[in-house]
């Protein structure tokens, strides 16, 4: 499977310039746990939930002065949108992330978080548990 057909395309951005109050706000109105930081299309970094917890609470920094580009991880590891299932799931392991953006080029096309890959799991679970209950006699 592409990893295309599990990204979301839907990805919540901003600019580097952002306030980290700002990038608060928008995960808490978009439900999310981070924000994709761009320069037009270009991703730049990612801002998570745990990011500002670490870097401006944890660290004491007045968060009113802070901006997306004071607390970024900007050394991302991302997918193209033809990388197979395996080969992101193998990513995100191997570097303990939970968030893979997807680019196509420099572009940001997507998304696909642990939660995504946890729920595709659990649907060929389900899938498998109905195949199983088919064939098995009743009780």
């Amino acid at each position: 499977m592409p990893i295309q057909d599990l990204a979301r395309s839907d990805v919540v951005t901003a600019a580097p310039e952002t306030p980290v109050a700002e990038l608060a706000a928008t995960m808490d109105e978009e439900q999310v746990g981070s924000v994709l930081i761009t320069n037009d299309e270009t991703l730049a970094g990612i801002v998570t939930d745990r990011d500002l917890t670490v870097r401006v609470l944890g660290e004491e920094r007045d968060p009113t002065g802070q901006t997306a580009e004071d607390v970024m991880t900007d050394d991302l590891r991302t997918a193209g949108p033809d990388a197979g299932f395996h080969e992101a799931a193998s990513l995100m392991a191997a570097y303990g992330i939970r968030r893979l953006p997807v680019c196509e080029g420099d572009t940001l096309v997507g998304i696909v978080t642990a939660d995504d890959v946890t729920e595709l799991l659990a649907d060929e679970q389900q899938l498998l548990g109905d195949v199983i209950r088919a064939q098995r006699p009743e009780y």
